[in-house]
């Protein structure tokens, strides 16, 4: 079986943030997002992201889409480097890879109505030819994300938290994108209506063949979705692996307390809670060694000094940012 080419490469990159009006020292204080990530994402797969609040998951897909510019490394669209691109360069970009965000409510605009917020993207674009095509095709996405024609005229203090996310997944396919990128996209919606939206974006995959990165802290929604689930914490990628993967043989000690926190599937079944001691660091300012060496029950003095890089570890495919593992 041939492996899918690569459509998203993500070469060294990182993420800073300058806080206004603070500093350590004689230096301005510096919020590290994210730090000398590298990662290749195929087309067509999907590709979980997870990890606690604050971990830097958000960060990385919004620059991912162009939201925020990277302070270090690059990332690359088809071979195509995405940070310095031209005016023109940039919408064509924005054509290729849409995003769905976490708050269904705030990433529309309250004064445009459903029809108005699905039909911009075709517009600016020019994905459609004429009043009648449009209107055809803003029906058809309606359709395909569950809603209506009575939906059409509709603003979105009208819809249900369900709909109005139905609403931002079909303008994010309206202009057939290859990658979306899905933030959160079910964490503020009801569990009753979770499963519903997660089944839609799976089926849209499928049928679009589509390239995800599903971000998210859930890791149920994650294990259902996912083809390959890369872990996140403090900005660095400590784990990465075929999705089934990393329930059944979890290797980093970050990724062990992780899953030990997913209550039992039946009363019967033992599980050991692990629990990582102490605060988590200050992304704040600059520091040495592996970001959980100040919480893990196995640090070395190893760990306290230098990084730990992604490297390969039994199975094909699983990479492990842990020193535990190198002379394995």
């Amino acid at each position: 079986m041939n492996e899918k080419k690569v459509i998203l490469q993500i070469k060294n990159l990182s993420k800073d943030f300058e806080i206004k009006g603070k500093k350590l020292g004689s230096k301005k204080a510096v919020l590290h997002a994210l730090k000398d990530l590298n990662l290749d994402i195929r087309e067509g797969e999907v590709l979980g992201v997870i990890g606690e609040s604050g971990c830097g998951k958000s960060t990385l897909g919004r620059c991912l889409v162009g939201l925020h510019k990277p302070t270090g490394g690059e990332i690359l669209f088809e071979g195509k480097s995405i940070i310095k691109l031209s005016a023109r360069e940039r919408l064509e970009l924005c054509k290729n890879i849409q995003m769905v965000f976490q708050d269904p409510y705030s990433s529309l605009d309250p004064r445009h109505t459903a029809a108005d917020s699905v039909s911009e993207p075709m517009i600016v674009h020019k994905t459609v030819k004429g009043k009648a095509e449009l209107e055809k095709r803003v029906l058809e996405l309606f359709q395909q994300v569950g809603l209506d024609v009575q939906h059409m005229n509709r603003y979105p203090h009208e819809f249900s938290g369900g709909q109005r996310q139905r609403l931002n997944v079909a303008r994010a396919i309206s202009i057939n994108p290859k990658v979306v990128i899905c933030d959160e996209p079910v964490s503020a919606l009801d569990v009753s209506i979770q499963a519903q939206v997660i089944n839609l974006l799976k089926g849209l995959q499928k049928k679009y063949n589509l390239t995800y990165v599903f971000i998210s802290h859930d890791l149920s929604v994650v294990k259902y979705v996912s083809d390959r689930i890369a872990i996140m914490y403090l900005g660095q990628f400590v784990e990465l692996c075929n999705g089934g993967d990393i329930y059944k043989n979890p290797l980093h000690p970050y990724t062990k307390a992780l899953l030990s926190a997913i209550p039992p599937e039946s009363p019967d079944e033992k599980k050991e809670r692990i629990v990582l001691k102490g605060e988590v660091p200050s992304p704040i300012g600059e520091r040495e060694g592996c970001p959980l060496a100040g919480r893990c029950a196995q640090c070395m003095e190893r760990c306290k000094r230098e990084v730990p890089r992604l490297k390969q570890h039994g199975e094909e495919g699983h990479q492990v940012a842990c020193f535990l593992y190198e002379n394995q």
